[in-house]
């Protein structure tokens, strides 16, 4: 966290700089101002360009830390399991039932399934149980 924090630091200190270079440029008449708009949207382009490759694009593989004997273990459905993940991503019944193109009583029925499974009362301490057996 400290490191993203430096690293946008440094990059809103070097936007100032280039900002308060341009302006000087343009005041003293060394530099058009139509060049400093354009390298000041080159740069900002080659930032996007680096914050887009830095954050929104993590690679995650969360198949190799799933336990797939567990779910055939446990008898897990394949569908059971999209409900499942549709409840870890926070996912109201309704919500999953319109992602899933199914009816919200039969989400209803794929949780009930999936407590008694899981041998949980609630939908967070079947989250807490597949947490724990590694299956999400």
């Amino acid at each position: 966290m400290k490191r993203t924090i430096l690293i946008f630091g440094l990059l809103i200190l070097a936007l100032l700089l280039l900002f308060q270079f341009s302006k000087y440029a343009i005041i003293s008449g060394d530099l058009n101002s139509e060049i400093a708009i354009a390298l000041i949207a080159i740069v900002f382009f080659f930032i996007g360009i680096y914050i887009n490759k830095k954050s929104l694009h993590k690679q995650t593989n969360p198949s190799e830390d799933i336990d797939h004997k567990k779910i055939e273990a446990l008898d897990i459905s394949k569908r059971e399991y999209e409900v499942l993940v549709g409840i870890s991503e926070g996912l109201s019944n309704k919500e999953i039932g319109e992602k899933l193109f199914v009816s919200e009583s039969t989400i209803k029925t794929h949780v009930s399934n999936l407590l008694s499974k899981l041998n949980a009362k609630r939908r967070t301490q079947a989250l807490q149980i597949a947490k724990d057996f590694n299956i999400i």
